[in-house]
């Protein structure tokens, strides 16, 4: 079996900081390889793998101002779908612009919907609906006109988020700098509950975090890392007393949560989206609807059990859970796609 992992270019693969979705394509195509798999990887020519990899773009476009994201992506999808015939599937994670190649070539394609940036872009997942395959990354996600093989939520290695059973006493905001991830809310649940915040990530709106974020820098009890790297990010994760998550959309999923949770770190997240899905309420966490309602669950922290967000991480959020139902959807595929 011979399977093409088509990553986004925005950023190198496996990302250095920021960048979920080269983080699952990585993730997936070490996955496969260890399990004896032939996967090679399509992404930026500075990415990391085990196997093959093809590039055209030696740096991802968001850290190169020079970087047209157009150009680079149209030679980036078309240097592989020119190499199609080499491989039995091509596993897409690029959203929807490599499936207007699809019936153009003989080489079935299963795509991973990490979530939908706009309602704009569904006549292009609804027109291939028949001819492609679908995979959502939470029920939640799932959009009505689309037919799905499966949902497989993101999976992470174990090994990359130690459990860390002793605390510390300050919560921790991870994420981006953005309105819909709620970083101006988490302050106010940390202010309103007596601790301190922490709080790493990418800032995707600056003039957000200039107005709600940065005047609380200066009070000593409101601290901003920066983006954060994989050896600081652990850190982070492993000694937070929790892991604020006060979504304001319709979270298709979220890997910080997962992250936490395997470090065994509860989550403390709003009751949107894909959370219900990834917290058990009460067990590794809480599910709220409102701040005050953070505030008071900031309170009994202390019911919840590092060991039991460690098991529920390993049992339900794994990388190797993730290539096994992956690999399960790939048979399914070529023994029934007909060429």
């Amino acid at each position: 079996m011979k399977i093409a992992i088509l990553s986004p270019i925005a950023w190198r693969t496996p990302p250095r900081n920021y960048g979920p979705w080269e983080q699952v394509a990585s993730t997936i195509c070490e996955g496969l390889l260890k399990s004896g798999i032939e996967a090679s990887l399509f992404a930026t020519g500075d990415s990391i793998t085990s196997g093959a990899l093809h590039w055209v773009c030696k740096h991802g476009y968001a850290e190169d101002p020079e970087a047209d994201p157009k150009v680079w992506e149209s030679l980036h999808i078309s240097n592989l779908m020119e190499q199609a015939g080499n491989f039995d599937l091509i596993h897409n994670h690029f959203d929807f612009l490599p499936l207007t190649y699809s019936a153009l070539i003989k080489t079935p394609m299963l795509t991973t919907i990490h979530g939908f940036s706009s309602p704009k872009i569904l006549p292009v997942y609804q027109k291939y609906n028949a001819t492609t395959y679908y995979v959502s990354i939470s029920e939640a996600d799932r959009h009505p006109s689309l037919n799905y093989l499966s949902t497989i939520h993101h999976g992470i290695a174990p090994e990359d988020f130690p459990y860390c059973p002793e605390k510390g006493e300050y919560l921790l905001y991870f994420g981006r700098i953005h309105p819909h991830k709620g970083a101006h809310t988490a302050i106010e649940i940390a202010i309103k509950s007596g601790h301190k915040l922490k709080m790493a990530g990418l800032i995707q709106d600056n003039q957000y975090f200039e107005t709600l974020v940065k005047p609380h820098l200066y009070s000593g009890k409101v601290e901003y890392l920066g983006n954060a790297d994989p050896a600081f990010r652990k850190e982070l994760l492993g000694n937070a007393k929790a892991l604020l998550h006060p979504i304001s959309f319709e979270e298709p999923f979220g890997l910080s949560v997962v992250e936490a949770m395997m470090c065994g770190t509860p989550v403390i997240a709003f009751n949107r989206g894909s959370m219900p899905e990834l917290i058990l309420d009460g067990r590794t966490g809480f599910l709220v609807n409102t701040l005050q309602e953070a505030v008071k669950a900031v309170a009994s922290l202390h019911l919840i059990s590092p060991e039991n967000c460690r098991e529920h991480a390993l049992h339900n959020f794994s990388n190797g859970k993730m290539v096994e139902n992956y690999l399960a959807l790939y048979r399914n595929i070529l023994k029934n796609y007909k060429y």
